[in-house]
Formats: structure tokens, sequence, C-alpha cells
């Protein structure tokens, strides 16, 4: 099969989508399928990339992270792109990609699907913050319908977030096919090492969280816990891996409650060369994100060996089972630093729910997640 991905971030931009990406890309090709991309260039040295069309963008005004790119230099390229044969184009973000996806598909009359990988009911006030939450709300609902059903398919990560489209009114056939994990992620890091290059000391007790630094991650309350954990643990730290838009806020709301000692911000890491590491490096992942449509870095952590205390709130609901390397926890100050305090004052514990969660993980491996794909793929073929 030859297919074609569409997508307005991809590396060096690091974010959750970029990941599953380079994930499918990875698996699909492995089962002997051509994936060519489409997306945004980049400021700096570009890499070998023979099937990346890297399109000319522009920076935007309120989101310096992200690119828009240029809808007429792509079409400019139509015959190249018809002379490709694809048998399917993916769509991966609603934006620029949406609408060149859809286009690209009623000229070379082949069918369209967009990962819905973003659950913008509860993400577009945070960055648009002098509109009332609930016009936002509305407009995100009515953006998403609109664009569900102007596709030949929908692919969603969990089934909270199929249950929420539906309830905007999306009818498109679809399917839930969550991001996998590659067999990388079950490669132990050095958690020592990891702790020395940044002047962690072994025996502290540390907490983490990776992903993006921004408002609809919840790290805020994140801060809170630790504020609250360190009254019965007061050499605990909570790590932060990650950038973003919202560093600032949470570095000026960490010095208002006094964190400056229990808090570190280390920015992105490589991947391939850091990320295990850091799993490794945590006594326990932490997560309190309302808005995820998966929560990919929960089984990493698990895949790490690193028990979890997390809230389960939309996608991570789908992926959270007690026990199985998680404590599941409310939102509610008490309830959650409980938890952390519990299972910082116990290594058994920690140890027991580390090693459920690594064998939990192994079920989510992306190859299996790709084969599904591919059948989605068929089924849309089949239907257009």
């Amino acid at each position: 099969m030859r297919i074609l991905f569409i997508s307005d971030v991809y590396f060096p931009r690091i974010n959750g989508v970029s990941t599953s990406i380079k994930t499918f890309r990875h698996e699909l090709r492995e089962l002997g399928h051509t994936v060519h991309l489409i997306a945004p260039d980049y400021p700096g040295p570009g890499s070998n990339e023979s099937d990346i069309m890297r399109v000319p963008s522009r920076q935007l005004p309120f989101d310096p992270e992200d690119r828009l790119m240029r809808f007429n230099w792509v079409m400019a390229h139509l015959e190249k792109l018809r002379n490709e044969h694809y048998d399917v184009i993916h769509i991966q973000t609603p934006f620029v990609a949406h609408y060149l996806g859809i286009k690209l598909s009623r000229l070379l009359d082949i069918p369209c699907i967009e990962t819905y990988h973003t659950f913008f009911e509860e993400y577009l006030h945070h960055y648009i913050p002098f509109v009332p939450k609930a016009i936002m709300g509305s407009v995100a609902r009515r953006f998403s319908r609109h664009q569900g059903n102007s596709l030949d398919g929908m692919v969603v990560p969990s089934r909270p977030m199929m249950e929420v489209l539906r309830g905007y009114g999306v009818t498109t056939h679809a399917e839930v096919i969550p991001t996998g994990l590659e067999p990388e992620s079950f490669v132990p890091g050095n958690g020592d090492d990891f702790r020395r290059k940044y002047g962690i000391s072994q025996g502290r007790p540390m907490l983490l969280f990776v992903g993006r630094v921004a408002h609809e991650k919840n790290i805020g309350f994140l801060l809170r816990v630790v504020d609250r954990v360190r009254k019965d643990i007061p050499e605990v730290l909570l790590l932060i891996a990650g950038a973003g838009p919202a560093r600032k806020g949470l570095e000026h709301e960490a010095d208002k409650l006094g964190l400056a000692e229990n808090v570190m911000f280390i920015g992105y890491l490589d991947r391939h060369t850091e990320l295990n590491s850091c799993y490794q490096s945590a006594d326990i992942f932490v997560f309190s994100s309302r808005t995820e449509t998966q929560g990919l870095v929960l089984l990493e952590a698990m895949a790490q060996g690193v028990p979890v205390v997390s809230t389960a709130e939309m996608g991570t609901r789908d992926v959270l089972r007690e026990g199985a390397g998680v404590r599941i926890a409310k939102e509610e100050l008490e309830d959650f630093s409980g938890k952390v305090i519990m299972m910082l004052e116990d290594a058994g514990v920690r140890t027991r729910l580390g090693e459920a969660g690594r064998e939990y993980a192994h079920g989510w491996s992306a190859g299996k997640q790709a084969e599904r794909m591919l059948d989605f793929y068929q089924s849309v073929i089949e239907l257009h």
C-alpha cells in the first residue's frame, strides 16, 4: 500500500503527534508499505529525509513553537504527488494539513482519513484566554464536527474520545486505534547515570513528569502535590522534562510556593539517548492531564518499570488499569498526594507495581496497532 501522511507538525518539533507519526511510519514500512509525509520545514539545518516533503512555512505569532505551511506551495507539486499513485491520505492535524488533505483527496480521487489527536474543547481556551471558555468550547465542537464529517474515515486514540466525537455529531466511519510502543521503549535506561548528569543524589525521592509543558497538561496541580508531599518528605523532587508555553508561568508558580529546591525543569530530552534513562531515574511517574486523547508517556514510563500515580481522565481512562503499573488518583490534593507519599515510603510496593506495569505495557506493541491501521485503511478504501 502507498500511504501519504500530512501534518502541521513533525520533528524537530517534539510532541505526541510527532511521536505517533514516527511510530506508525516506522511500523508500516516494516510491514512492507510505502509511507511518505508532508510536513513543515523548521529553522536550522535539515536532515536527509528522502520520503518527507518539507513545506516552506512561517512562525505563528501566538504559538512560536509551531509553523504555518504554505498551501499553494504543495499544490504546485500536484503532478509529483499524482505520480506517486497513493492509495490513501492520512491527515494528522486539523489546520492547513486538514484542508490540504481534503483538497488532495478530491484531486487524486483517493480516500482521506484523519487521526483526532487533540481534545480541542479543553485545549483552545488556554491559548485564546480573552474569549470565554464556553464560547471556545462551542466553537471547538462545531469545528470538530464539520471537519470529522468531511472525511472518509477517522482514527481516534481512545474510546472516551470516540464517545465525545459521536456526541458532537461526527458520524464518519471511525475506529479506535492508539499509538503503540516501539521496541526501543523497553530497552532499559540507566537511571543512576542520568541522576549523576543532572546533579540529583542517588537516594533522593524523585517524581517525574514527561511531556509538553503546556497549560492543558495541568502541571500546576502537580506543583501543589509536591508542596503537600514535602511536608512529609522534605527532600522530594519533581523533575519536569519537556518544554512549552507554560514553563515561565510554572516557574513563577513554583517560586511562589517556595519550591525552588523541590522542582527542576530540564527541557526536552533526546528520545534515543536520554529518555529511557530519565524514566528509569524516577521513583514515581506522575500525571494529571485532563485532555489526553491517549497519554503515551504513561505507557513509556511503565515500559521502563516505573510505577505511576495518575488521574484517569479522557484518553487515559482507556490506558490505565488500577494495579497494572498505576495507582489511579482523584484530582484532589490529599488523595493524589497520599498515594504518592505511600509509594515513596514503601520500596516494595513501587517494585511490584513497576513490574506489573512493564508486563502490562508489552500488550501495547506498535506492530499490533500498525496492523490494525492497515485493516482500517483497507475498509475505508473499499467504502470509497
